[in-house]
């Protein structure tokens, strides 16, 4: 489904005071999405039910995010992260994502639950050119290029990258 679909410059309106709402099982396939997951991502429900949650990523994600919101949550820990998701049309909205882990009665991890919610416009000023200049060094460098600017980054700050997501 999704290797079809390219990116176009058109924004989708995010509704405010709204919530996004997706469940993952372990392999990050969707199992449950709710009505407002469907309306922004142009599927529907039994179009993303089974699918990987990928379905909506937007090829202007630095795939370093993902890694350290995979590792994170395959942790144990919740994350929250910015995330520019790409519709079936190849529209695009941004989201500020807050990613847990959920557990069994045993304390094992059996999926991932997220929310999402619209970020402010002050918060992608800043996310914007650092996915930018994060997705090129990508390009140019791999991975471990996109990973040394962030910790880069968090070091003259001196925060942890949850510290520095949620500090804008």
């Amino acid at each position: 489904m999704k290797s079809d679909i390219q990116p176009i410059n058109q924004e989708i309106h995010y509704p405010d005071g709204k919530i996004i709402v997706s469940k993952t099982d372990l392999q990050g396939r969707i199992t449950y999405c709710n009505e407002l997951f469907t309306k922004m991502s142009g599927y529907k429900e039994q179009q993303l039910i089974g699918s990987p949650h990928n379905i909506i990523r937007h090829p202007d994600m630095p795939r370093i995010i993902f890694k350290l919101l995979w590792d994170t949550v395959q942790k144990g820990s919740e994350i929250n992260a910015y995330v520019k998701n790409m519709s079936k049309t190849g529209a695009y909205y941004w989201v500020l994502a807050n990613v847990t882990p959920s557990f069994d009665t045993k304390g094992s991890i059996i999926g991932y639950f997220s929310v999402r919610r619209k970020p402010s416009q002050s918060q992608l000023a800043i996310i914007e050119p650092l996915y930018k200049e994060l997705l090129f060094l990508e390009k140019e460098g791999g991975m471990d290029a996109s990973y040394r600017k962030i910790e880069e980054i968090l070091q003259q700050k001196d925060m942890n990258y949850e510290e520095f997501i949620l500090s804008f």
